[in-house]
């Protein structure tokens, strides 16, 4: 998994440092931008409920090579793109894909990673996948210099392509995780399916401790608002704050590099201290994100991402191993279809939320109301969520 995931985020990163300023330069507009944000989430929504039953109904591996094959086709709609739509119909294929994906492979990365080192086994998986980005944004400043931002758009998306195609041979060589009767599976076992697998990942919340609850409603909520901001952090930063384009994908280098180096001393911390305490520091230190972002300059924007590169560090150990610890093995396929469900359809809306405030409101807002939400996330992950008492297997 960590080998295919390091040759598909070194490409992926490269189109994704320039994205917004690409479908700007094909006709789009902030809100538009917002609206693709909103149509590309409901995608990956769309399948996550029958994603996580089936993949604890017929294992964890079916499907994940054609899977990764169809992502690759799907980057060709970006490459030939002559407008924006074009660009919206690739990234919602994508989405589509790789939605039937992520519980598929969330639930083999807890299945593979023993109780006692899911701190460090969740954050040394960060410190690969963020390892392969350092470097994307530094490609795609060249690209978009040398050949101009349309062109170099294309071509990142085509050096995308192919690395998905190398994945996808990749995961050939994955072993199966769980035990099943019968690994057989068709499409219309999917529309067939999709009620009872709606009814038995919401149902997957009576099984569960309210700790788990918790930490999930305040990732789902935080989700949302993090949509609101992200697609806009470069057009923010390159047309209000006046970051040139390359001076951007260095700060982007930057940002993967803090991720880097922190993921493991995060994922020991989290095995050390427990997981509760370095989702509680996360939010502390994302706090200060946003308004550090918006304070402008070239060195404020490399500490405000240094807090947001430690941030996703620590949160992404804790919540991962606390959600492994809660979750049993034959539920977490429905837990994370589930999971992952709300959190992107909550993002669809932040983008369309986050796309209207940007262009009508304030180009500051989104980043003001994501540093609001932070405190109540804070409070609530100190005070209500708890560490189990017997991890799951």
């Amino acid at each position: 998994m960590m080998t295919s995931w390091l040759v598909m985020n070194f490409a992926v990163a490269i189109p994704m440092t320039y994205y917004s300023l690409f479908v700007l330069a094909l006709g789009g507009s902030p809100f538009i931008i917002g609206a693709m944000e909103f149509v590309s989430f409901l995608a990956l929504a769309s399948v996550q409920f029958p994603g996580g039953y089936l993949a604890d109904k017929h294992g964890r591996k079916n499907l994940v090579v054609t899977l990764t094959f169809a992502m690759a086709l799907a980057n060709v709609f970006c490459v030939l793109a002559p407008s924006w739509p074009f660009v919206l119909l690739g990234v919602m294929l994508q989405n589509v894909f790789l939605g039937a994906l992520v519980p598929r492979l969330q639930a083999i990365m807890a299945d593979s990673i023993p109780s006692e080192k899911r701190g460090l086994g969740f954050s040394t998986i960060m410190f690969v996948n963020n390892a392969a980005m350092i470097f994307s944004p530094v490609v795609a400043g060249f690209l978009c210099l040398r050949y101009g931002l349309v062109a170099g758009m294309r071509i990142a998306y085509s050096v995308t392509v192919v690395a998905y195609s190398i994945a996808a041979m990749i995961r050939v060589r994955l072993i199966e995780t769980l035990k099943v009767d019968s690994d057989g599976f068709s499409m219309s076992n999917l529309f067939r399916e999709y009620p009872r697998a709606v009814r038995e990942g919401l149902g997957v919340w009576k099984k569960l401790p309210r700790s788990m609850l918790l930490l999930f409603l305040t990732n789902a909520v935080s989700s949302f608002f993090g949509a609101m901001f992200f697609p806009y952090q470069v057009v923010y930063a390159t047309r209000v704050l006046h970051v040139d384009d390359l001076s951007w994908a260095f700060v982007m280098m930057w940002f993967s590099a803090s991720m880097v180096f922190l993921a493991l001393p995060s994922g020991k911390l989290a095995d050390r201290v427990g997981r509760k305490r370095p989702a509680f520091v996360s939010w502390v230190l994302f706090a200060f994100f946003p308004l550090l972002f918006l304070a402008g300059g070239l060195f404020t924007l490399l500490v405000a991402y240094l807090f947001f590169g430690a941030s996703n560090a620590l949160y992404a150990a804790a919540y991962q191993a606390l959600e492994a610890d809660y979750v049993p093995q034959e539920l977490r396929g429905k837990e994370a279809g589930c999971s992952f469900f709300t959190i992107f359809v909550l993002m669809a809306l932040g983008g369309l939320v986050g796309g209207f405030l940007y262009q009508s409101v304030s180009p500051a807002l989104p980043f003001i109301l994501t540093f609001v939400v932070t405190i109540p996330c804070a409070a609530i992950t100190l005070l209500f969520i708890h560490e189990p008492k017997q991890k799951e297997k």
